[in-house]
């Protein structure tokens, strides 16, 4: 009988009383698993090969896994530090032991919270008091079990636990399992004869005429198939175009500017006093660059004069330090609200005529803790709407009709501050899986102090909505960062499909 090599290597590896996976007898061959597949399932039609398949689960750490089992659990860390401080002070500082245990940022508020839970100690009044008898941590000895492929024996539970935590990844996997049939065996007993086969007609075999002569491989189209994942357009860049589309049908035109920019436009302008708390790096990244010279000398004077002085006969500075050296310093900025002041600025130029509507989907960054809803940086959909006796009503409808595009009618508003804007308010919105109230945006009517330095004779209502909520909002994503930097998940980015 003659088959193709890989199938007589494959039918001769194979044993009639020992099961094999497809995955050790490739390795076995030496050859690609979707290949060995490939031949397996033809083997199986001609009868001479039984393919058996079971579903498995394979956990794998992450990169904080990893770490974590090299350096220990945080909780873990904590605990052994307090055992020892503890000889000498019992309950211990937790200052004292977050030094001792190396820990800081997350990893402190992970080993505060994951200690009480776990039993290990207790923490009261800035102290902690650890149970010296709390024996072994189940996390800590499956993280090395997972590490050296050794799972069969874990408990469900414990994994459970790990995978929330984002300390492992758990896949299926189909697995393949062959064993010789009756025929097969009777087959190798006769003796079998390898055929060279051709899998495809190259230019060469036409051009020479030897494709009239050679033998080409027979084709399983039931056979799996390698996944081919092509490349696709971001569904949060999708979004964006969808909401550039949704604007622009609402009357609005785009706008852009610089990333990195003067803290005049980002702060100043708005009104933001130069010793505001979110002014400092704690909040936004200073960058260290020449100050930007470009800010016009005229505005510059008008806006330090609305800080130092207020605006109109009853208007009130800040009495707060303010210098044109600080409004120069260049920042990345932390909301596209820049782009509204150099935009609105052309007022007083006699550049733009009211009434106007203008917006923007950019990306803005701010030194935030990351969590699953706050990012270092994002996209902010900016808009703004220039005309006479402007009200909230006109600024929630905005609000109702663009969300309306979306799906979302369940809007609710919050009064806020802002010292941009008065009156102000905070929107939110349901999710849809946890039926929590997310934030989605902050928005109001410019104050005269913004205003009246750009030489703005009217009102403007103006918003910053986050991207990344919306699509929260939109699909049922529960953690930003399932769409969004290194810890997203491809499967899902590449299947789901941008609501229309």
């Amino acid at each position: 009988m003659r088959l193709p090599d890989t199938q007589v290597a494959l039918l001769e590896a194979a044993s009639a009383t020992e099961t094999k996976t497809v995955a050790q007898l490739a390795d076995e061959l030496g050859e690609d698993p979707a290949a060995v597949t490939r031949a397996a399932f033809e083997l199986k039609e001609e009868g001479l090969l039984d393919v058996e398949e079971h579903v498995a689960e394979e956990v794998a750490l992450t990169e904080e896994g990893d770490r974590y089992r090299d350096e220990g659990l945080p909780e873990r860390r904590l605990y052994e530090a307090a055992l020892e401080v503890g000889a000498d002070e019992r309950p211990a500082p937790i200052g004292r032991l977050v030094g001792a245990a190396d820990l800081d940022g997350e990893a402190v508020d992970i080993a505060l919270t994951n200690l009480a839970r776990k039993g290990l100690g207790e923490i009261d009044d800035g102290a902690v008091l650890v149970d010296p008898d709390a024996g072994d941590d189940p996390e800590a000895e499956a993280l090395s079990a997972v590490a050296e492929g050794s799972t069969g024996y874990l408990d469900s539970g414990v994994l459970d636990r790990l995978e929330s935590r984002g300390l492992l990844e758990r896949t299926e996997t189909t697995v393949r399992s062959v064993t010789l049939s009756d025929d097969g065996v009777t087959v190798l007993m006769e003796g079998v004869e390898a055929a060279e086969t051709v899998g495809q007609v190259t230019p060469e075999l036409l051009t020479s005429g030897e494709w009239a002569d050679v033998e080409f491989a027979d084709y399983n189209v039931e056979a799996d198939a390698g996944t081919v994942a092509g490349g696709r357009e971001h569904i949060l860049r999708r979004t964006a175009n969808r909401v550039k589309d949704v604007l622009v049908g609402m009357g609005f035109r785009e706008m852009e500017g610089p990333h990195a920019d003067a803290e005049f436009w980002i702060n100043d302008c708005l009104f933001m006093p130069q010793d505001h708390p979110a002014r400092t790096h704690w909040d936004q990244f200073g960058l260290e660059v020449p100050p930007m010279e470009s800010v016009p000398e005229d505005l510059l004077e008008r806006v330090e004069d609305a800080h130092r002085n207020g605006v109109g006969e009853d208007g009130d500075g800040y009495h707060s330090p303010w210098t044109p050296e600080v409004a120069k310093q260049v920042d990345l900025r932390g909301h596209t609200t820049s782009l509204s002041m150099r935009h609105l600025s052309g007022f007083a130029a006699g550049e733009l005529e009211p009434p106007q509507r203008y917006f923007s989907v950019e990306k803005v960054y701010r030194n935030d803790t990351l969590d699953p809803t706050h990012l270092l940086e994002f996209f902010q959909i900016e808009g703004w709407v220039m005309a006479e006796e402007l009200s909230v009503r006109d600024l929630m409808g905005t609000f109702t009709e663009f969300y309306e595009q979306f799906g979302i009618t369940d809007l609710e508003f919050k009064p806020h501050y802002n010292p941009y804007t008065e009156p102000s308010f905070e929107l939110f919105g349901e999710h849809p899986e946890t039926g929590e109230l997310i934030e989605i945006g902050n928005s109001g009517i410019f104050r005269e102090e913004v205003l009246s330095p750009l030489g703005v004779d009217g009102d403007v209502m103006a918003w910053g909505l986050a991207l990344e909520r919306l699509l929260m909002l939109m699909y049922g994503f529960e953690d930003i960062r399932d769409v969004h930097g290194t810890l997203c998940d491809l499967e899902l980015l590449r299947n789901v499909e941008v609501v229309h």
